[in-house]
């Protein structure tokens, strides 16, 4: 066997019906458009999302909402986890590095710290942002907060 002999396999490929090539051919006249109307004719194309007259989805569903392209959203952080960590890693120091480092937050997550959970530890936290119970908590403890820009 080689290049020279190749053909595709029996019944695989099928002859196109050749279209508006005389009566005698069974496709002529016409060439199975029908009678007159768009879509008889050459160059006809229907348009996208187009029913025939009636009004199409895209504008009988309401459009609603916005989004904000200067959106800053934050990872959340909280104070449980916060001490869970502590706890686990026996740390003082928290920041963003040390979050990414543990597999918390992503490389590029802005971090926020919230307030939910209790906080027992003396810790230096260094992130984004804080809630307002989260950082009163933080520095009632003793520790101190940074915001990083």
């Amino acid at each position: 066997m080689d290049l020279s002999n190749l053909k595709p396999a029996k019944g695989s490929v099928k002859k196109n019906n050749r279209l508006g090539r005389g009566e005698g051919s069974g496709s002529g006249g016409t060439a199975s458009r029908g009678h007159k109307g768009a879509k008889s004719r050459s160059g006809y194309s229907k348009k996208v999302g187009f029913e025939g007259g009636q009004m199409p989805l895209q504008r009988r569903v309401p459009k609603f909402g916005f989004k904000n392209p200067n959106r800053k959203e934050f990872h959340g952080i909280n104070l449980d986890t916060l001490q869970a960590l502590a706890d686990q890693y026996k740390t003082t120091e928290i920041n963003a590095d040390f979050l990414v480092e543990k597999s918390i937050v992503g490389k590029k997550d802005l971090i926020k710290v919230l307030g939910r959970g209790e906080l027992s530890a003396k810790l230096s936290v260094e992130v984004h942002a804080f809630s307002k119970t989260a950082k009163e908590a933080i520095e009632s403890k003793g520790g101190s907060t940074k915001i990083i820009e």
